[in-house]
């Protein structure tokens, strides 16, 4: 088999993965979405605890993956899907000025919020009191904000504007990986310097 064969193969099988996909988004939007911000988000944190914390496999903190990959599963992805689709039954679906419209609402209604419960969530899950949560979340909600306006505006205009409703959440998760790479580090480089 030469190098030619080898990469039609792999097209072809790419091909019928993707349909495949296509299919069970269809049928079950919100759990195939959530089923892919939780493997995102989980990917999100073992590269920040791999590649930015430099932890060695071995030192990786597993249940700490498994509990930021439960916040995609449980929340996050099925959020963002209810989210795009309110936005998109109450402004349209296509057009400059909806997308404009759905990117002010995403980051001014549903980003803060999120993300304020996110940083919130991350610190129940690891046990934290009600004192150290305020203190953290005060420590570390504008900046995280702030982070979040240099991306996602740009990346919500593209998104509403050309893709549709069903991959949105898709295109949002794959940028998200950076994100949550941010996200993770963020939130748990804060449980160390403030007793998260």
């Amino acid at each position: 088999m030469n190098v030619t064969s080898i990469m039609h193969l792999l097209i072809m099988k790419t091909r019928g993965v993707f349909k495949l996909y296509q299919q069970a988004l269809v049928r079950r939007p919100y759990l195939i979405q959530a089923i892919q911000a939780g493997a995102l988000m989980g990917a999100g944190d073992l590269i920040s605890q791999t590649l930015i914390e430099k932890k060695q496999l071995k030192h990786v903190d597993y249940m700490r993956t498994i509990k930021f990959s439960s916040i995609g599963l449980f929340v996050g992805g099925p959020a963002l899907r209810f989210w795009y689709g309110k936005l998109n039954q109450h402004l349209g679906s296509s057009g400059k000025s909806t997308a404009l419209k759905k990117v002010f609402l995403d980051q001014f209604v549903f980003a803060p919020t999120f993300l304020f419960f996110l940083l919130t969530t991350v610190d129940v899950m690891n046990g934290k009191n009600l004192e150290t949560i305020k203190n953290n979340v005060g420590e570390n909600y504008f900046d995280v904000l702030k982070t979040n306006y240099y991306i996602w505006p740009w990346v919500q205009l593209v998104n509403f504007y050309y893709i549709p409703l069903q991959y949105q959440v898709l295109l949002v998760q794959f940028v998200a990986l950076f994100w949550n790479t941010y996200l993770s580090w963020k939130t748990n480089n804060s449980i160390k310097v403030i007793s998260e």
